[in-house]
């Protein structure tokens, strides 16, 4: 277990595309809520969760908290878990995420030594949450936020801070076929991921 970084689980609960609340969705036994969460506590000593102000309470066995700042998505949630969080860095993952894969979370961390940031970019672009923050990102993001400026991936280009970027080549020889990457946020996304599910092996399983 890495007791020195703290996962960090964005359930924000809005789910406008999906038309309910994706976060209680079942893939397989498990909501998505669920599988992510499981993974998070397979890997992380201290885990917490991030909903928005207005979301339904959520409950957890893990700490949930409201973000700080209302209205600023991922970056809200972001912030949010770094000023909650006691150590050094976190590992922010979304829970519309079924496909997390442990080993590629635990490489990652592997990754920080001197560095700020260590993120994925596929060939569609950044992934932020999935993504390893140093708290010398707490100041840019506190910037960020004042000027309303809530892309998260633009973090991963600010002068100040040393990104350590994950090219899908490196990635895929852990997770093979990039599932970790995978999103749930439509009816049909849910259909293929639950098919996918039934087909093959889980990667959670090898935590």
């Amino acid at each position: 277990m890495i007791d020195d970084v703290t996962g960090i689980l964005l359930a924000g609960g809005k789910s406008r595309r999906m038309g309910e609340d994706k976060r209680f969705l079942l893939i397989g036994e498990q909501t998505l809520f669920e599988r992510t969460l499981a993974v998070l506590q397979s890997v992380f000593q201290t885990v917490c969760v991030v909903i928005a102000q207005d979301s339904p309470p959520l409950e957890a066995e893990v700490p949930v908290f409201r973000d700080l700042v209302a209205g600023c998505g991922s970056l809200g949630g972001l912030y949010t878990g770094f000023k909650q969080a006691h150590t050094e860095y976190v590992f922010v993952v979304a829970c519309d995420m079924p496909f997390l894969n442990p080993i590629l979370v635990r490489y990652m961390v592997s990754l920080r030594d001197k560095t700020d940031i260590v993120m994925v970019r596929l060939e569609q672009g950044l992934q932020p949450t999935h993504a390893l923050y140093g708290r010398r990102c707490l100041p840019v993001i506190e910037g960020m936020l004042q000027a309303r400026q809530l892309k998260i991936q633009d973090l991963a280009t600010h002068r100040s801070l040393h990104v350590r970027l994950v090219a899908e080549r490196e990635l895929r020889k852990i997770d093979h076929e990039g599932l970790s990457f995978i999103n749930v946020n439509t009816p049909a996304d849910l259909d293929a991921a639950r098919m996918r599910h039934a087909r093959g092996t889980d990667p959670a399983s090898s935590a």
